[in-house]
């Protein structure tokens, strides 16, 4: 029996990973060998990265929670403690927003975890 080697399964699986392939540079772009360890690849590191991607964000809000709360004489740290304390419970990404959007109530937040440290 003779030998297929230009069926549509075989074009279809290569077509599938050089479409996957659009964009990359040079022969990782148009060679199939090339191609499918680019895309290999970039599949790993885009299914790594939005996991990595919470981290990132949680990383900025704590930097923007941070910013704003020096700004009013207490830490990070203390104002999560007064918060806790104060029986709060506002998400660091409500916080982050709060502190950018809307000053004034972040300020009253700010004073209820002070009030709640001192007491």
């Amino acid at each position: 029996m003779s030998r297929a080697i230009d069926g549509t399964k075989r074009n279809n699986r290569r077509a599938k990973i050089l479409k996957l392939a659009k964009g990359f540079t040079g022969r990782r772009g148009t060679n199939y060998k090339a191609a499918k360890d680019a895309v290999t690849k970039a599949l790993v590191h885009a299914y790594v990265d939005r996991r990595d991607r919470k981290g990132d964000f949680r990383q900025l809000w704590i930097a923007r929670i941070n910013a704003a709360v020096r700004d009013e004489g207490l830490s990070y740290s203390r104002f999560i403690n007064g918060l806790s304390k104060a029986g709060i419970t506002l998400n660091r990404k409500a916080l982050s927003n709060l502190a950018i959007e809307d000053p004034t109530a972040f300020k009253a937040v700010v004073e209820a975890a002070k009030k709640a440290l001192n007491a």
